[in-house]
């Protein structure tokens, strides 16, 4: 579970915060990664690593992308963290070593939920830089990703623990179908994309 984070200084792609509920919310969201996907260099190995542990309803929103991610069985990412194989605070360290090892220079796409203020709960965000997990309930851990993705999904700065355990599981299920669809859809039409252009030019 992350810390909402505003702005970015010198940020070159503006962050993208849009409510779940605004209509063409999808569209968004791709038109948005596929700007950031322009920092892909050719042959990069896209990973996308999704935060969290279902041992928490508030926190569950990145594994429950993980595990819908899944299905795809998409050859155009790596995948890390889903229901079965979370990611989480005790060995995030580890699985990004595993990344680094594996891929001599990943694109990193994190995924997490957050907690935020009242009139931002129920949004999405994508933002260019790592993501923080760990620092909306006071934990160092590494920062994870070349762009993050986050669901704010109930409101911070009080009894973070405690609120995370009673987040309404309907929006959190919401906001992981948003997130996992568009993230699927962008990555798909930005990998074929890139296999056209690259065909093109042979």
């Amino acid at each position: 579970m992350s810390q909402i984070q505003p702005t970015i200084p010198g940020q070159e792609i503006p962050y993208l915060k849009i409510p779940h509920t605004e209509p063409g919310i999808h569209s968004a969201i791709i038109h948005r990664l596929l700007l950031h996907f322009g920092q892909v260099t050719p042959g990069q190995d896209i990973v996308v690593v999704c935060i969290g542990t279902d041992r928490s309803t508030g926190d569950c929103l990145g594994p429950l992308v993980g595990s819908a991610l899944a299905k795809y069985r998409c050859p155009y990412f790596h995948l890390y963290g889903t229901l079965d194989e979370p990611v989480h605070a005790m060995n995030l360290k580890e699985t990004l070593d595993e990344i680094h090892a594996r891929f001599p220079d990943p694109y990193i796409i994190s995924i997490d939920a957050c907690l935020g203020q009242t009139s931002s709960v129920g949004s999405i965000q994508v933002v260019q830089g790592p993501l923080r997990p760990g620092a909306g309930v006071n934990k160092e851990l590494p920062p994870v990703g070349d762009i993050h993705l986050t669901g704010i999904v109930n409101v911070g700065g009080f009894m973070e623990y405690f609120v995370l355990q009673n987040t309404r599981l309907s929006l959190v299920m919401r906001l992981s179908e948003i997130i996992s669809k568009c993230l699927y859809t962008a990555i798909k039409e930005w990998t074929q994309g890139s296999i056209s252009l690259a065909r093109q030019e042979l």
